[in-house]
């Protein structure tokens, strides 16, 4: 079959899809990163969004697109969390059944959002590739319509609408930081930002334990990697064997893609709460962790950082708050 990626008029479709479905999220300035870099540094809240994180956006756009018959069948996706959370709001919004499979590593407090609004949950495997390969079974003997977390063309088109935002709040925008996991908000917000005004630079950044894009993009090939626990629950798990599209689409449009410690990512989510009043979940605030240790050799007068996630477990937050490190904010 013939490859074709999601392009420019892909996300412009898929944001007419999602219309009354996902929240147009602020774009806030940061003074505090701004006078740190020395730059016109902006938080683009995806934490503010409906259900809590981008993964609205895709997910809205993938199952508007399914058939009456793939409706009628039901949906399954496998989620660390976000995802899970956002098929359910939809598939409940739209009477469809869901199913959403989970790793025993996915946080409580994600589990409980995602069985409140009536999807069916499967909790199986220790890690989220583990969980992957019993939710195919399950697909295989229920019929359902697999509604991925990233590799999917409509799910990275989704995606892509929050980088019209960006680029409709801030024409001047020259630098992007996107947290990084499957790749596919990566790749979404890159080629819209990038097939609209092509200078910007782009970074993807992820955790520095299991990050399984990172690692391939070195290897020029898609390679398992052990997933860790990480305050950045959201970025774990594997790319897969049949990776269509992020592998190759980060590839082509991102300038690079960097790593943060787990004392970056808690401080990070401290800063956010102490400076901006935002709970922010680990994987959603990989953007500030970067941009405060200055892991990319990129420079912009302008940029934005996608804080893409603020679904926080209590006790996760209760664990970095009495660990804190004040004089290091």
């Amino acid at each position: 079959m013939q490859y074709i990626e999601p392009g420019l008029k892909d996300v412009f479709l898929a944001r007419k899809n999602i219309e009354g479905l996902v929240w147009r999220t602020p774009l806030v300035h940061s003074p505090w990163l701004s006078e740190q870099t020395g730059s016109n540094v902006y938080l683009k809240l995806e934490s503010l969004q409906n259900t809590g994180s981008f993964k609205m956006r895709g997910a809205s756009n993938k199952i508007s697109v399914l058939t009456s018959q793939e409706k009628g069948r039901g949906v399954i996706a496998v989620s660390s969390g976000n995802h899970g959370r956002a098929v359910s709001f939809i598939a409940n919004k739209m009477g469809i059944k869901a199913l959403i499979c989970v790793s025993k590593a996915v946080p409580q407090n994600k589990v409980d959002a995602i069985r409140e609004l009536g999807a069916e949950i499967i909790i199986t495997g220790n890690s989220y590739d583990e969980a992957t390969e019993d939710a195919l079974v399950i697909q295989r003997e229920r019929g359902l319509t697999m509604v991925h977390p990233f590799d999917d063309f409509h799910i990275i088109a989704g995606q892509g609408t929050l980088g019209l935002e960006l680029i409709e709040d801030l024409p001047e925008i020259d630098m992007v930081l996107v947290p990084l996991s499957g790749g596919g908000l990566l790749s979404g917000v890159v080629m819209a930002l990038k097939s609209i005004k092509p200078s910007v630079y782009a970074v993807g950044i992820t955790m520095d334990q299991g990050a399984a894009l990172h690692e391939s993009l070195k290897a020029g090939q898609i390679i398992a990697v052990e997933e860790k626990p990480t305050l950045a629950d959201a970025l774990a798990g594997g790319l897969g064997d049949n990776n269509t599209y992020t592998f190759r689409m980060v590839q082509k449009y991102v300038d690079e893609t960097v790593l943060v410690t787990e004392d970056e990512i808690a401080e990070a989510m401290l800063f956010a709460l102490d400076k901006h009043n935002l709970v922010v979940e680990g994987g959603g605030a990989v953007g500030i962790a970067a941009l405060k240790h200055n892991r990319s050799a990129g420079t912009g007068r302008n940029i934005a950082v996608i804080i893409s996630g603020g679904n926080l477990d209590l006790g996760i937050l209760e664990r970095v708050l009495r660990n804190r490190q004040p004089e290091r904010l």
